[in-house]
């Protein structure tokens, strides 16, 4: 591939703390942003004719963007030069394409040797870019899989996500992590493979609690020799690659030999991990008899909505399924939308042989010959219209229609609720994001500073934040210096990254109506909650007011008496404090709010208190010494164990009186604020 373009930096789209990580899995939200649209059609048309000057006339990928070098739209063409010509022609455009040409100030193109290597860039691009007028794959996390290593004497069968580098045989894609660890938890049963890792392994002495429960045939303590062990891996093997009948037959005519030689504890066993094998089959659902490898697609739009549901067929066997709901215009066919969310979704994954599909496109047979160049072997992408392949794409898209209207059914309670959080709180409209800040440590250590974000659909987990505290200025235990420290790195990096609130741009922007002309995923919030009462108020109030920024609007939220919810007071700037009714949805809903800020502080600061404890040692703790941890490591073995020992644990170290106990306890266990 060659280009004469610069390369954009994807995570320039992307706000993000200084050292600050989230861990949390993504659940992004469809809102619009504060900022009207740019330009007129006419600049834009002029634009696009500019650059079709320098446009090749080769396959590749072209990008559009607007005034501030955001990226709006990545598009392939198998000749760039008639794709961007077609832009600048005055044809009836529809309203989305129109937004499009009316924002964009310049393009960028980058030839590729084929079309087909074009639509595998597009796919990679759009994932790296997330561009506001292409159709975006959301919830895009990895497959969990099963793995039988063979990098061990006694290979363990586990749940694997990520990159395959350990040594062993992957089965997967399944749909979910349950899915996953039911079929491993069923598949210990019936082939009595170990799960243990290898150095609790070679510490056994004796067996574990699994083989006492029939899950684990023991390798560790010899109850089972090489070769026994190594025929369960062989059966384990076969019948995940799609031999499970074989394999049923092998132990059906095992348990038959043991109970005609009057073995009947050996033919229990065997009775055992039959019926283990028919739960896993049982729990899948629908089983093809036909088909040995497919993923299946099925998509269905409604109410503004598009869902595409994927099941997942390997060996001949049900491996789950999952509801996706891409980020697309209204204006966008279920086909086009089918098309765009298979290239995504193939661009990190190995894609099997067979891919069913609910819907006819244009690009089907370029997908499947891109899909087929990058797996090394030949991928068919069909649209069914008879028989068993017909019935496992109406099935899919029969859990799809019901996966959407669950959907539209949450959606349509989430905006009751904001339309009466806009009315409780006097907002100039229903916020489209929500940020919710609160502080975590225990006296003032590992102090940690937590914001979550929410929206319309729910949780937006990719963009929460935590702030580790830093200011040497702030008193241990201040919490209002603690906030102000985390408004003050936030709101400093937004305005650096997206200026155009500081201002009262996005105000004039709702009071002009021009607000549904925003740009989608602004970083900005529309409403600001606080856990805390008006001191905090008044500190995020200050904090706010020294970086410029008058109008977004803050909450803050003081528990009730003993701390009780469903008594909270509400402190807002220019109000008098107030409560909402009980019972009432809307107080639930912010309680909710606070509760997840609160959940992902405290979790922030225990991993960071759990870090210093390992680099520090128990010398943290007051009263501990070299010889006292000495003693304490000798007896339990590991820091994890010392931390879950009980109080009576602990007292029974030599050397570890009950006030000292009482202390290791107590610092593992304290309750963080």
């Amino acid at each position: 591939m060659s280009g004469g373009n610069k390369d954009i930096d994807p995570s320039s789209n992307e706000l993000r703390e200084e050292d600050e990580e989230s861990t949390l899995p993504e659940l992004d939200l469809n809102h619009d942003a504060t900022e009207p649209a740019e330009g007129t059609l006419a600049n834009g048309a002029a634009a696009i004719a500019r650059a079709v000057k320098h446009a090749p006339s080769s396959p590749g990928v072209y990008r559009m963007i607007d005034a501030k070098g955001e990226v709006l739209y990545v598009g392939k063409a198998k000749s760039i030069k008639k794709r961007v010509t077609s832009y600048t022609r005055p044809n009836a455009h529809d309203s989305r394409i129109t937004r499009m040409i009316a924002a964009t100030v310049t393009m960028e193109f980058v030839s590729t040797a084929t079309e087909t290597e074009a639509l595998l860039l597009e796919a990679n691009l759009i994932k790296r870019l997330r561009p506001r007028f292409n159709v975006l794959l959301r919830d895009d996390k990895s497959f969990p899989y099963i793995i039988i290593t063979n990098d061990h004497w006694a290979p363990q069968i586990l749940k694997h996500r990520g990159a395959r580098t350990r040594p062993g045989n992957y089965y997967g894609p399944f749909a979910s992590a349950g899915a996953v660890n039911r079929t491993v938890n069923a598949l210990q049963r019936a082939f009595l493979l170990r799960s243990c890792s290898d150095s609790f392994f070679e510490s056994r002495t004796r067996p574990c609690l699994l083989h006492q429960i029939k899950r684990c045939s023991a390798p560790c303590t010899q109850e089972i020799d090489f070769a026994g062990y190594s025929e369960l891996v062989r059966e384990a093997n076969a019948f995940l690659d799609g031999r499970s009948r074989s394999v049923q037959k092998e132990l059906s005519a095992e348990m038959s030999t043991a109970s005609e030689a009057l073995d009947f504890e050996r033919a229990a066993i065997y009775r055992d991990r039959l019926a283990a094998l028919s739960a896993i089959q049982s729990h899948q659902g629908i089983n093809p008899r036909n088909v040995e490898e497919a993923d299946v697609f099925a998509v269905h739009q409604d109410g503004g909505y598009s869902v595409v549901e994927v099941f997942f067929f390997r060996t001949g066997q049900n491996w789950g399924n999952r509801a996706y709901f891409p980020k697309a215009d209204r204006s966008l066919s279920g086909a086009e939308v089918l098309s765009a969310f298979m290239a995504q979704f193939y661009d990190d994954k190995p894609a099997p042989r067979l891919i069913l599909s609910s819907d006819d496109f244009e690009e089907r047979e370029l997908l499947a010959e891109a899909l087929s160049v990058k797996t090394g072997r030949k991928i068919e992408i069909s649209v069914p219209q008879r028989g068993e392949r017909k019935d496992l794409v109406m099935h899919a898209l029969a859990n799809g229609k019901e996966a959407l209207s669950r959907k539209l059914a949450d959606t349509a309670s989430q905006q009751r609720l904001f339309k009466a959080m806009t009315e409780a709180f006097s907002l100039p409209r229903a916020p489209r994001r929500i940020e919710v800040y609160d502080n975590s440590h225990i006296s003032g250590t590992n102090a940690v500073g937590g914001m979550i974000v929410a929206g319309p659909e729910g949780f937006r987990k990719n963009q929460y934040r935590k702030f580790n505290i830093r200011s040497t200025d702030i008193t241990p235990g201040d919490d209002y210096g603690m906030m102000r420290e985390v408004l003050r790195r936030r709101f400093k990096r937004l305005i650096d990254e997206s200026p155009r609130l500081t201002a009262d741009t996005a105000l004039v922007a709702v009071l002009t109506g021009n607000a549904e002309d925003e740009a989608p995923d602004s970083p900005w919030p529309d409403l600001v909650l606080i856990d805390g009462g008006q001191g905090q108020l008044r500190s995020a109030t200050e904090t706010l007011a020294e970086l410029g920024i008058t109008n977004v609007p803050l909450v803050a939220i003081a528990k009730g008496m003993d701390r009780e919810a469903g008594r909270e007071t509400f402190f807002m700037p220019g109000r008098n404090p107030f409560k909402l009714p009980p019972r009432d949805p809307l107080l639930y809903f912010v309680e909710r709010l606070r509760d997840e800020a609160h959940r992902f502080a405290i979790g922030s600061h225990r991993a960071r208190r759990k870090k210093d404890i390992r680099e520090s040692g128990l010398q943290e703790i007051a009263g501990i010494g070299p010889t006292r941890k000495r003693a304490l490591l000798h007896h339990f073995g590991t820091l994890k164990a010392i931390e879950r020992a009980s109080l009576s644990d602990l007292s029974h170290v030599p050397g570890i009186n009950a006030e000292t106990a009482k202390k290791i306890y107590d610092f593992f266990h304290e309750k963080a604020q």
